[in-house]
């Protein structure tokens, strides 16, 4: 069994492409139990936020293992596996640790060095656990890529100077109308992302309003940021009076219609709106960009306009938690090696006793007239030996597999003795089950 990890995020895909994606609580569910009940995943992940969906699994063939994910984002993207194809990312084995480490970590994030990710990591990871598709394969894997994305943001100087998406949302927002102290926002949502827009705007001095389906939801965030409420009926309203509007809903449909906005601007003269709408798929019509006065702050923006999505970071303390990663994959995939090679050995010992007990057996059946003392000196002799012959090997075998290098020792063992091999077919050139192509510029990817 190998983990896989296949996926479309902003790092490859438009934002158009990624709206497609866009995943509610029943989604994921159908998803992970579609994978589990595919030909050659047993275990599943999904990680689905504003700029990724990715899928962490664990398969017992490489190019199966790609064309059931493949299959599965198809289908929940409404298009076919050749279309996602160029946008697709491949990662297996040690290179999928890697990368579930990294996002974690927040180094993958569209705003380099962000929190928010780990919090959804570990909502998908207890989503997966709750659906019973994570089990002793991924267990180890994501607990300790919770560890590692933690550790990140507690030992280096990201989680100081990485900005969250909404931080920069808001960056753009100040930089067209200025400094957001004492100004009205209406915040449209009150989720996880909400709660962060809200927390963040309440810092920065705005006066915030709060408007959701979800009227206890709304008050009780509301009553955190020392902010007010008002009901998703009188957005015209509120946002007469608005200096922004901040949407992140996790809703399916648009939220705030052109119609509205252009009402609301009908009475606001020269002064201008700010209209951040961080939602995946959007919430706000596109139509609104259009409309005089009306700034549009959106993922489409943001995406362009990331660069190398750094930031304030600084290139040492990117690098300080780089290498925690490259040290934390090592050591798991020493772990692992040495947990895999353990069956082999036992498997090992135990074709060795039975071709003890055959011998013995046989022995016994040539000298009829051999006594008890004799027959258990004999055995325990024969024993012995064998388990002498094999001690060395077998504590050797287990080192030589923590050890980096990438031998596979275990099936190494398996050929010498004919323990049983069941080979796999490892990524190469050329097609990947039809679903992918392997890109040799992209070390672990594919496109």
């Amino acid at each position: 069994m190998s983990l896989l990890a296949v996926g479309v995020s902003h790092q490859t895909a438009p934002v158009a492409l990624l709206e497609q994606f866009a995943m509610g609580a029943d989604d994921r569910v159908k998803a992970l139990h579609e994978l589990v009940g595919s030909d050659h995943v047993s275990e599943a992940l999904v990680l689905a936020t504003c700029n990724r969906i990715e899928v962490f699994a664990e398969v017992d063939r490489f190019h199966g293992g790609v064309t059931d994910v493949g299959r599965v984002l198809a289908r929940q993207a409404g298009a076919s596996v050749e279309e996602l194809s160029p946008y697709v990312t491949v990662h297996y084995e040690d290179q999928a640790v890697e990368h579930l480490f990294t996002v974690a970590a927040g180094l993958d994030s569209m705003v380099v060095g962000e929190t928010q990710v780990l919090g959804q990591l570990r909502a998908a990871y207890a989503l997966a656990r709750e659906e019973g598709t994570v089990g002793r394969a991924l267990h180890p894997v994501v607990q300790r890529a919770l560890r590692v994305g933690k550790r990140v943001h507690s030992e280096t100087g990201i989680d100081k100077a990485g900005a969250s998406l909404v931080s920069v949302a808001l960056d753009r927002a100040e930089a067209r109308i200025g400094d957001l102290t004492g100004r009205p926002v209406l915040v449209v949502g009150a989720g996880s992302m909400g709660a962060l827009a809200a927390t963040t705007l309440a810092r920065r001095g705005a006066d915030v309003v709060i408007s959701s389906r979800t009227e206890t939801s709304a008050e009780r965030l509301a009553e955190t940021v020392g902010g007010r409420t008002a009901p998703l009926d009188r957005m015209a309203e509120e946002l007469a009076a608005a200096d922004v509007l901040l949407t992140c809903t996790g809703a399916t449909g648009l939220v705030v219609g052109t119609d509205v906005v252009a009402t609301a601007m009908a009475g606001r003269g020269d002064r201008p709106l700010v209209v951040v709408d961080l939602a995946l798929p959007r919430d706000v019509d596109p139509g609104v960009a259009a409309l005089p006065g009306v700034h549009v702050v959106d993922l489409a923006l943001l995406q362009g306009d990331r660069g190398d999505g750094s930031g304030p970071v600084a290139a040492d303390d990117i690098n300080s938690a780089r290498a925690m990663i490259e040290a934390e994959t090592a050591l798991l995939r020493a772990e692992r090696r040495a947990a895999e090679v353990g069956p082999t050995v036992s498997a090992l010992r135990s074709q060795a006793a039975e071709v003890v007990d055959a011998e013995l057996l046989r022995l016994a059946g040539r000298l009829p007239d051999l006594d008890a003392r004799a027959r258990g000196e004999i055995a325990r002799t024969v024993r012995r030996v064998v388990d002498k012959l094999l001690h060395e090997p077998t504590v050797r075998v287990k080192e030589l597999a923590a050890s980096p290098g990438g031998t596979d020792y275990a099936g190494a063992l398996r050929a010498l003795f004919g323990l049983g091999i069941d080979a796999d077919v490892t990524p190469g050139a050329g097609r990947l089950a039809d679903a992918v192509t392997v890109d040799p510029d992209r070390p672990g990817g594919a496109a």
